[in-house]
């Protein structure tokens, strides 16, 4: 009996807050939670990344074949997270189709022809899809552009979607690594005051994306704490190319919601 064709409308966007590189080793919610959301999903033939971690002067498109793994944190996490290899190949004929994309929405892209999975990158793709048979190709941020600029990219490759290629955006909803580190060293919560502020971002944002339209991209101007929850901006912009490669008509929502301490807050957002 032959295989069913894929259908590409099922195929929706995704941000994912990936945290650091133990979400793969830790015991958490959000871990769980990872090993489990690709089987709500069709099996895509290939995945399109955007991840916090990969910071270029405009967009740059990885054309690498056989991307290695880049352990992008420090001394202070177990040394099994510096044994890991994540072997996923490439896809350079995507990734040219994916330069081409983004020419022809003036939107000035670069190559790299050699670049590794950082580990925004190859921790959620090991949880999501652990055996490792899916091409991917990884598109960079800009963080000295806004969220509109990134929402364009993701406008250029939605129609990627139709041809069962899935898109993510890999950052955090929420990214101050002072208040994080500070509770983690102390071993003390941070203050409910600072919690409290937290879940009022976090909620900003779950209301403007279920309410749809583009009130998401003046989430400096609208989102409350904003410097509470991101001192910089880099870990969001993600969530912004995941919104455009849904479509101008895409509905979001939120299928994931869990803290680790009061700082850090795994939300995963899914956009049909």
């Amino acid at each position: 009996m032959s295989q069913p064709e894929f259908d590409a409308s099922q195929l929706p966007t995704l941000f994912l807050s990936h945290g650091g590189p133990n979400v793969v080793t830790d015991e958490s919610p959000a871990r769980r939670f990872y090993e489990t959301l690709a089987a709500d999903l069709p099996t895509p033939k290939a995945v399109v990344i955007m991840s916090a971690h990969f910071e270029t002067d405009g967009v740059a498109v990885v054309t690498d074949p056989t991307p290695e793994m880049i352990y992008d944190f420090g001394g202070g996490f177990a040394s099994e997270l510096f044994e890991m290899v994540y072997p996923a190949p490439g896809e350079p004929d995507l990734a040219e189709r994916i330069f081409s994309m983004l020419s022809d929405k003036a939107l000035s892209p670069s190559r790299m022809p050699h670049r590794g999975y950082d580990h925004g990158a190859w921790t959620m793709m090991r949880l999501l899809y652990p055996d490792a048979d899916i091409p991917i190709v990884q598109v960079s941020i800009d963080p000295s552009r806004d969220a509109a600029w990134h929402h364009r990219i993701g406008e250029a490759l939605a129609p990627l979607r139709d041809e069962g290629v899935l898109l993510i955006g890999s950052g955090h909803i929420t990214h101050n690594l002072r208040a994080v580190f500070t509770e983690m060293s102390s071993g003390k919560p941070v203050p409910q005051s600072f919690t409290a502020r937290v879940d009022a971002f976090t909620d900003w944002f779950e209301e403007a994306i279920e309410k749809g339209g583009t009130r998401l991209l003046a989430w400096k101007q609208e989102a409350p704490f904003v410097a509470d929850n991101h001192p910089t901006d880099e870990h969001l912009m993600p969530i912004f190319f995941a919104h455009g490669a849904a479509g101008p008509q895409a509905t979001g929502r939120r299928i994931h919601h869990s803290r680790v301490g009061g700082a850090l807050t795994f939300d995963v957002y899914r956009f049909d």
